[in-house]
């Protein structure tokens, strides 16, 4: 395995957050599933347990119930599947984080071209940013559309990357306004948890994810 990524993919008009598992075989290629999967949470409880992805992997699907597919995954070399207990407390985000940071360590001496790309030639970086934030926050795109217009553009690569900060920070405030009983918890928690993560290296995408988490973990009283 080479990479791990989030992306989006429209579906009957919505988009919908996908992981995409870029694996590296006699070519490179991609297997895209839905991040909320059983898929996708099979497989990252066991990746969760591999600490050298340069070693060779067998991934199997499985079939469970009618519409339900596992992953199992297993050392190339010795046949011997990994396995990790199921939990239900499980942070998803900081396992892919995890994941992609022990990637990231590995990646110089693997190709860097799939076949399939996540981003598109002809979308814009920072539209395809907003696209994605939106996406993963369930943002209205009538609000992202209605704030473009106050800043007198109907895309976001048209403006300056600070205004675009402003309105991804716009975007995630506005999920947070019911998660916190004191706003001001909600914007300091937006600082240090994404603008500074982000700051320091780590994919934005992975960093709200796991800011979302953490909100929802404070209201429902699990920390």
């Amino acid at each position: 395995m080479s990479e791990l990524r989030l992306t989006t993919k429209e579906f009957k008009g919505k988009d919908n957050l996908k992981l995409d598992i870029v694996v590296s075989a006699d070519e490179l290629y991609v297997i895209r599933t839905g991040v909320e999967t059983n898929f996708a949470k099979s497989f990252l409880l066991a990746a969760s347990l591999i600490q050298d992805f340069s070693k060779p992997l067998i991934i199997v699907a499985n079939a469970g119930d009618e519409n339900t597919v596992f992953c199992n995954l297993y050392d190339a070399a010795s046949k011997t599947k990994i396995y990790r207990e199921w939990s239900r407390d499980l942070d998803w985000a900081t396992i892919i984080r995890d994941i992609q940071s022990l990637l990231g360590g590995a990646s110089s001496t693997i190709p860097s071209t799939p076949k399939l790309s996540v981003v598109p030639q002809a979308v814009h970086p920072q539209d395809l940013r907003i696209k994605n934030i939106r996406t993963l926050l369930d943002y209205p795109l009538d609000l992202v559309r209605e704030w473009l217009q106050f800043q007198d553009t109907n895309s976001p690569s048209q403006l300056h990357i600070s205004k675009i900060d402003e309105l991804v920070k716009t975007m995630c405030l506005a999920w947070a306004a019911d998660k916190c009983d004191h706003p001001n918890h909600a914007e300091s928690s937006y600082q240090n948890l994404v603008v500074d993560t982000v700051a320091s290296g780590m994919d934005e995408l992975t960093a709200i994810s796991a800011w979302m988490q953490q909100l929802q973990a404070v209201k429902t009283g699990a920390v």
